[in-house]
């Protein structure tokens, strides 16, 4: 067994540790980095759930997760804008190169594939080295990076798992008692990710009927969609199809205790949640017809392993063992504060801004056949519903009572209910890029987690040199504004300041530029412009106008705030991700005539503006 010695050690390579991992190296930190599989970026890659929720408008798109966006952006092509349940859809195996090609490039980063952790070595009360099956790894701080926080278990680190009642936090969402159904399922579900193929013209192999199958446990799936919809939620370029799908789909709850009960009731649970998928695949393809078949082409196969070809190499775990910590993230934190649509600031017992990575998704639960009422968090922004900014605080990553020791993933001190909009992919990057830069920090302060500045931190996150990120949520300015930067700093010296509508104080929005009569510019689109509700926008296209988009017919889209008229003249959808670009929508002149930069996306059917000017 080869020994190992390194400052900063991250067991895990899903989106908190691989985050992790480059921050630590990049701050200048000696890192070793232990994966299961030879794929990082977990939930974005290896869990095939490459349609990410949360963080995508442009001012959010910042840190490793921005720049990620942007590689992904020049590897495809052909765009990222082909869904609707996202606005970036992928291939995972090319998310999980860019990771990788990152983390080679790093030679103070040593990365070890194809290990788990068995063993945590202590020494008092810290633990100082992890075992696995070929490597013993000492380091200064250890970060847990796991799917299902099974650090925290080898560690003996208190953690916690399942429902907390109303009584616990005082969140509005939980429940006054657990019902039967809460016992039944303790944690949110995980799906296992399978991969359809659009043969188009070609026909698909036959996906064999597995046994015990039984149709009805999916009868009803893309009801109140449509199937075209339904096909459309997960599509990704060259005609994959990613099944994520929470309605009588390939969501899987059944005994989720034994994901952390015992290596071989984790396998088991693993086995029933691989078949269900196959049978749902099955199921679509007895319904849909042999145009669909399995993707057999999205992900390596290992010996042993049950994923590979179109399923993903592991279940996307929404939830995890979370930790004990300094501070716990509830409900009431990332709600929207009243008559805004931004969450307070998180202080800690000093008055400090404790900010470290930000947020936006809608507060999202997923149970087997039940739900629960959730207090709402999403407003209209963009011609779109999208979900009110909060941010997590440091002291959220570090265990109550431990030293040397700082988590990294889905894993942080979050209550049950507030899980729902912190587990998400984006998010999950920035935390894991804060514990990465704190460990680094640590490192060359030589101090504990405990006893580093969060303002240390904070600065070295806004400035770092190769993906500097934002801590406070706003709408605008971004960071690379020439007064971004000022601006965060505004707000972490003055939380007091913070503003309700999240724009801050006296900043103006610029408007696209309209170019000038010799200057040429390719626009994309011509239409007038109409406004069906305050937040509902169109453009509408003469029906002669054979430059229109092909819209074919059209999904209902529960993400998009309304559809379009079927008795106007070829409208679509308007949305953006860009503030400027929405300042302008809401203050032009109904049936104004404008030009307009853009994607159109027929899965989702809008147009993603991104410049817009008058026309006379």
């Amino acid at each position: 067994m080869e020994r190992l010695q390194t400052e900063v050690l991250v067991v895990g390579g899903g989106a908190g540790g691989t985050a992790a991992a480059l921050q630590a190296a990049r701050r200048g930190a000696q890192t070793v980095l232990v994966s299961e599989f030879d794929w990082l970026g977990g939930m974005l890659t290896s869990a095939g759930v490459s349609a990410p929720d949360g963080n995508e408008l442009n001012v959010f798109q910042t840190g490793i997760w921005g720049a990620w966006l942007r590689e992904l952006e020049r590897r495809h092509p052909e765009g990222l804008n082909q869904a609707w349940v996202s606005f970036f859809t992928y291939w995972p195996q090319i998310g999980a190169a860019i990771f990788a090609d990152w983390v080679r490039s790093l030679p103070n980063l040593h990365w070890i594939a194809g290990q788990t952790p068995l063993a945590v070595q202590r020494v008092g009360d810290r633990p100082s080295a992890v075992r696995f099956a070929d490597y013993w790894v000492e380091a200064d701080i250890i970060l847990d990076g796991t799917e299902l926080g099974d650090l925290l278990a080898l560690a003996d680190v208190p953690s916690r798992w399942g429902w907390e009642l109303q009584t616990d936090w005082g969140e509005p969402s939980a429940p006054a008692m657990l019902s039967d159904w809460m016992q039944r399922y303790p944690v949110q579900a995980p799906t296992w990710v399978v991969m359809l193929q659009d043969f188009e013209t070609a026909i698909a192999p036959p996906i064999d009927l597995p046994s015990a199958y039984d149709p009805d446990v999916f009868n009803g799936a893309w009801e109140g969609y449509g199937v075209e919809s339904f096909l459309n939620y997960g599509r990704l370029p060259g005609n994959r199809l990613m099944l994520n799908w929470p309605q009588r789909g390939n969501d899987y709850g059944e005994g989720c205790d034994r994901l952390v009960e015992s290596e071989s009731a984790r396998h088991q649970f693993m086995q029933e949640a691989h078949q269900h998928s196959l049978h749902f695949a099955h199921f679509l393809q007895s319904q849909l017809g042999r145009r669909y078949g399995l993707a057999a082409d999205m992900f390596p196969r290992y010996p042993g392993q049950l994923g590979g070809g179109a399923f993903a190499l592991h279940p996307y775990f929404r939830e995890s063992r979370r930790l004990v910590g300094l501070t716990t993230v509830c409900e009431l934190d990332i709600l929207p504060q009243p008559q805004g649509c931004v969450a307070a600031l998180p202080l800690n017992p000093d008055g400090q801004v404790e900010a470290i990575a930000i947020g936006n998704y809608a507060n999202d639960h997923h149970y087997p056949n039940h739900s629960i009422p959730l207090q709402p968090k999403s407003i209209q922004w963009g011609g779109r519903w999208t979900g009110t900014p909060f941010t997590i605080p440091y002291r959220s990553l570090i265990p109550a009572n431990t030293d040397g020791l700082l988590v990294c993933e889905k894993n942080i001190s979050v209550s049950h209910i507030a899980n729902g909009a912190t587990r998400l992919q984006p998010l999950v990057l920035g935390i894991g890029q804060a514990a990465g830069m704190a460990a680094a920090l640590c490192i060359e302060q030589h101090c504990q987690p405990r006893e580093l500045s969060v303002r240390a931190l904070q600065q070295a996150l806004l400035q770092d040199p190769t993906a500097p990120t934002v801590v406070i949520p706003l709408f605008h300015p971004t960071l690379h504004h020439p007064d971004g930067l000022q601006w965060q700093q505004h707000y972490l010296n003055h939380p007091e300041d913070y503003p309700l509508d999240g724009l801050a104080l006296s900043v103006a929005l610029p408007s696209s530029p309209i170019p000038a009569d010799d200057q040429p510019v390719h626009w994309d689109f011509k239409g007038r412009f109409r406004r069906r509700s305050p937040q509902t926008f169109e453009l509408c296209f003469p029906k002669e106008d054979s430059k229109s988009p092909s819209l074919g017919s059209k999904p209902v889209n529960p993400f998009v705030s309304a559809q379009a008229d079927p008795e106007a003249e070829n409208p679509i959808q308007l949305v953006t991700l860009d503030a400027a670009v929405y300042q302008q929508l809401q203050v032009l002149d109904d049936e104004q005539a404008v030009a307009i930069i853009g994607q159109f996306n027929p899965s989702g059917n809008w147009i993603l503006v991104e410049s817009i000017v008058k026309l006379a």
